[in-house]
């Protein structure tokens, strides 16, 4: 795909010199994604989508993260309906170091707690709507804009039978029962193995899904599509305030919101790991 000339426009009004280069690169599975080369020499990130309007909430997700751990996320330049313009950070290889930092970065996201479950404005998951309707209980928050949001999505769009949507609204109507009380915090949201980097500038996550949340979602999250290194589990527990081992017999709950989100988005290959997770906890 190429950039419209309204929006090489948009980009040049937003950067301190002339473009030299657009150069195509990976974008993951929704956006189409471009390096920008000036001719001063820097470069910049822009992610483009023709769909949903989604780069607002995103940017401001972004800067959610940044307040709290001062370059984590990239800088947000500018963004518009259909696109979102950031600072470009040159990917390098993860070491041990890495997982580390990345570790004892996200503890520190974690650190302060939030009054409330939700966020300022709904944002988006992949491309699915992200209710963000505050509530004071995480338990009622993940029950009804979690679980039971994408479930009622998925049975709408005949991805699910009425017996397993059953199964699923029984089983977030039994949360207490396996989660404990814990404080919302700011969390990425979508912290799966594409959305965390190595960078020239550190550790860096992208692609955000933020909220307030628990801080186990996000940890859950990491062990969906593989797991992250060992060194980041333990970085993590050795600089979180709040931390339980136990996390891990909680995961595939916290990970039944982000299976039956894949099932909306791409369809049926999620259907049998959902159903792995109801029977275990049905």
């Amino acid at each position: 795909m190429s950039l419209s000339t309204s929006m090489k426009a948009w980009i040049q009004g937003h950067v301190p010199a002339s473009i030299a280069n657009i150069s195509s690169v990976s974008g993951g599975c929704i956006n189409d994604a471009y390096q920008i080369e000036l001719t001063n020499g820097k470069n910049f990130f822009l992610k483009c989508h023709s769909g949903v309007s989604m780069f607002g909430a995103e940017a401001r997700g972004l800067a959610a993260i940044n307040d709290r751990v001062v370059g984590f996320a990239p800088e947000v330049i500018a963004f518009e309906e259909h696109g979102l313009l950031l600072e470009y950070r040159s990917p390098t290889a993860p070491d041990n170091n890495y997982w580390q930092e990345l570790g004892e970065k996200l503890a520190l996201l974690h650190e302060t707690p939030e009054p409330s479950f939700g966020f300022s404005e709904d944002n988006y998951c992949g491309e699915t709507r992200q209710v963000n309707t505050p509530k004071e209980s995480g338990i009622e928050f993940f029950r009804e804009h979690r679980l039971g949001y994408q479930a009622d999505i998925a049975l709408n769009n005949g991805l699910l039978d009425q017996a397993l949507h059953r199964s699923i609204l029984e089983l977030a109507d039994r949360l207490e029962r396996w989660i404990p009380e814990l404080p919302a915090v700011l969390i990425h949201g979508d912290l799966w193995s594409g959305n965390a980097m190595n960078t020239t500038q550190g550790a860096t996550v992208i692609d955000p899904a933020c909220y307030f949340g628990w801080a186990e979602a996000d940890l859950a999250m990491t062990t969906l599509f593989g797991g992250f290194h060992g060194a980041f589990y333990e970085a993590y527990a050795a600089n979180a305030k709040q931390y339980e081992p136990s996390w891990r017999e909680r995961a595939p709950i916290y990970n039944l919101y982000h299976l039956l989100n894949h099932l909306n988005l791409f369809g049926g290959h999620y259907l049998s790991s959902i159903k792995q997770v109801v029977a275990k906890f049905g």
